[in-house]
């Protein structure tokens, strides 16, 4: 019986036609299908909750910043480190990153003068350090002799912006306060308690390091010391 003639390899390699189109083979198939739109990579993230949806104020009372300092040594075993971390954040109305990032070449422990470097453009000041403020940092500086940072890990390394939010966080729910809470909270309560005090407005903007002073006139708008002689009862 003779053998059916071999294909070339050129015929091998041409094209199926199936009513006039390229048929693909089995491999290329399910490649060629279109993709599902119920994919899971394309799902739409939830969106962020809204500030306003989770508390009615962006800063806490002064009572309320003293129910955090209380909180502050509840929290672990670095009871001294974190009350400082909190101290001064409130005090010199620190943002997080400038907070984590401070050295101890920012400190002047004998004249009670700490330089203050701003991030996003603002402008850099020297503040005074008060009595309780002097006392947590000497303190803080025994406790962690070696780092040139303020703040840090039991690892040696400098704290990160996320261990301060938890902290802080943490803090919040065992103080019982109404609402969760953040670390730019206590910047915003400086200027308000800076505010409510009668301070004007360009020490504050100075005070916090404000370029434009738009963003220092909120805590004034929000004093309530403009109000005091509209009833007299």
């Amino acid at each position: 019986m003779a053998k059916a003639p071999k294909k070339s390899a050129a015929a091998k390699a041409a094209p199926i036609l199936q009513n006039g189109k390229v048929r693909s083979s089995g491999r290329n198939r399910k490649a060629l299908q279109p993709r599902s739109r119920a994919a899971p990579y394309s799902a739409i993230p939830p969106r962020r909750t809204k500030n306003l949806d989770r508390r009615t104020r962006e800063y806490l009372t002064p009572a309320e910043v003293e129910k955090l300092l209380q909180a502050s040594g509840k929290i672990g075993r670095h009871g001294a480190r974190d009350r400082t971390l909190f101290l001064l954040a409130y005090r010199h109305g620190l943002r997080v990153s400038e907070l984590v990032t401070m050295r101890w070449e920012q400190i002047d422990l004998k004249a009670g003068l700490v330089h203050v470097s701003r991030l996003k453009n603002g402008l850099a000041s020297t503040h005074p350090i008060r009595g309780p403020e002097l006392r947590a940092l000497r303190e803080l500086r025994r406790d962690y002799p070696e780092s040139p940072y303020l703040f840090v890990t039991e690892r040696g390394g400098p704290m990160t912006p996320a261990t301060a939010r938890k902290l802080i966080a943490r803090a919040g729910e065992l103080a019982k306060l109404p609402f969760p809470i953040h670390p730019h909270m206590l910047r915003h309560s400086a200027g308000y308690k800076l505010a409510n005090e009668g301070h004007d407005t360009r020490s504050i903007q100075q005070y916090l390091g404000h370029r434009n002073i738009t963003h220092t006139v909120r805590y004034t708008e929000l004093s309530s010391d403009r109000f005091k002689g509209f009833w007299k009862d």
